[in-house]
């Protein structure tokens, strides 16, 4: 299994509306094979000194993968390059952790 971190940060003002292009992207990304988890995750409000806080322009997307193969034909496909021109425009910086469970 492979576990991803995009940590995505809008320019300002510019956050909801990269996730309006998300969420409606979301179906086809979850119909990839291979696909069992992808989601946006934004900072939880009122929890004190127990976070750092991401900020109002920042996101995380949260994905898991059943093989590097899967991620690599997410990142290939289509409906992917799609996003990207919607949303490219709109992003001040994209960091992407790729991560494997640790034994």
């Amino acid at each position: 299994m492979i576990h991803v971190l995009a940590i995505i940060t809008a320019l300002p003002g510019k956050r909801e509306e990269i996730l309006e292009h998300f969420r409606a992207n979301m179906p086809a990304v979850h119909a990839e094979d291979g696909c069992i988890e992808y989601g946006p995750a934004t900072d939880t409000p009122d929890m004190g000194k127990m976070q750092t806080q991401l900020g109002p322009d920042t996101f995380v997307v949260i994905e898991k993968w059943a093989s590097p193969e899967a991620l690599k034909a997410h990142a290939a496909a289509p409906h992917m390059a799609e996003y990207a021109a919607k949303t490219r425009p709109m992003i001040a910086s994209r960091v992407i952790h790729i991560l494997s469970p640790a034994a």
